[in-house]
């Protein structure tokens, strides 16, 4: 069964997404969110299996398989989502299949391949995503992916190009340009997008990084659409973020429309807060008056030991009636992880505030993995599989 077009479009933002994870993975660095990302990835043994089940409240359950297997210069990770189907079992809905290879020692080529399951069982494949990635003695890098999606009769259709040039400009700082080809609809491809990408380290553990976005202007040339300015600092433990975005009105002429500003702390005892403060133009239920104003901030705090990991999230918005009035807390979020000799247990609750300031739990999620995290429990015995 061939995918719809709502799939192939599905295809195409996911593919969005990735390449702007290429191009500005750096940014993650300064982030808890990232960094809760980073912990709730598998390590990185040679083989190993995993399967997660998903429950929610008014939500099907769900359950996930993901496998790891490198054997000398290649890599193989797989991923099968399963949903419940009208006979009370688990049926397959989507595969991802990534396949990295070390060419040498300057090329790595990954090629990640998308399925999806129709209603009679059968598996057809849905995107094909292709990138090397090619580095230089002195540091340089490029990287190309390509991604193809099926169209209706089940061929693969070139649908999007992206080059990444990397290079170093000093011993501190770097340079990337991005182009991103998207197809004519006859066969070619167009640019698209361009991005520029200035990076910076300093001395004082600080890194700056100014990004450019170009985008056509019907005329045949380039014009200035959205430009971001991102600085983290460190400080030991404690870490800040400021990130401008700055955007071209109808004449061309820049003008700040957002900001961000982080401050995440730890403590000796390896508890971790982290507030992001976002300030916009745009306010819900205020007209623009071109200043900056405090639309949203999230609280979190992280606390961990050897067998146990809790996150709690607190929002806070303007007054959807007054938002003259200031922020007040419309949700919170707690997440719990276990970990133990049999795997781990993650619990999520959701709360919001209702229109009587009452806070009431619309969320609870609940997986469990038979993954073993070995830096949470040193002794547990392993049941991934040798090879």
């Amino acid at each position: 069964m061939a995918p719809s077009q709502r799939e192939n479009r599905i295809a195409v933002s996911a593919t969005n997404l990735l390449l702007t994870s290429m191009i500005s993975a750096i940014l993650c660095a300064g982030s808890i969110v990232c960094a809760e990302a980073q912990d709730a990835q598998p390590n990185t043994n040679e083989s190993w299996t995993a399967t997660t089940q998903t429950s929610a409240d008014n939500a099907s359950p769900s359950r996930t398989t993901e496998s790891h297997v490198k054997s000398g210069n290649r890599t193989v990770d797989k991923q099968r989502m399963e949903v419940l189907g009208p006979d009370g079992r688990y049926q397959p809905d989507s595969d991802t299949e990534k396949e990295t290879i070390e060419v040498n020692a300057t090329t790595t080529r990954t090629v990640v391949r998308t399925y999806r399951w129709d209603a009679n069982g059968r598996r057809y494949l849905v995107q094909v995503m292709d990138e090397e990635a090619r580095s230089s003695a002195i540091g340089d890098t490029q990287v190309v992916r390509t991604t193809s999606n099926s169209d209706v009769n089940g061929n693969l259709q070139l649908v999007q190009r992206a080059v990444a040039d990397t290079r170093k400009t000093s011993p501190d700082a770097q340079e990337t340009k991005t182009t991103v080809y998207l197809s004519d609809g006859n066969g070619g491809l167009t640019p698209s997008v361009r991005t520029q990408e200035l990076e910076k380290r300093s001395a004082d553990h600080s890194v700056e990084v100014k990004k450019t976005t170009l985008l056509p202007d019907g005329n045949g040339n380039w014009a200035v659409g959205e430009v971001k300015e991102n600085t983290i600092k460190e400080d030991g433990k404690n870490r800040t973020s400021e990130e401008r975005v700055s955007r071209a009105d109808l004449e061309g002429r820049l003008s700040e429309v957002s900001r961000t500003v982080g401050k995440e702390t730890e403590t000796a005892a390896g508890e971790k807060s982290n507030t992001v403060e976002t300030y916009s133009v745009d306010v819900a239920g205020l007209t623009r008056d071109g200043s900056l104003h405090l639309n949203q901030r999230v609280a979190t705090v992280q606390k961990k030991d050897s067998a146990s990991k809790t996150t709690e999230e607190q929002i806070e918005q303007p007054n959807p009636g007054n938002p003259s009035d200031g922020l007040q807390v419309s949700g919170k979020t707690k997440y719990t992880v276990r970990y133990a000799a049999a795997g781990t247990q993650q619990t999520k609750t959701i709360q919001t505030r209702d229109v009587n300031g009452t806070f009431n739990v619309i969320s609870v999620q609940k997986e469990k993995s038979d993954l073993v995290p070995p830096a949470q429990v040193p002794n547990a015995p392993s049941h991934k599989p040798q090879q």
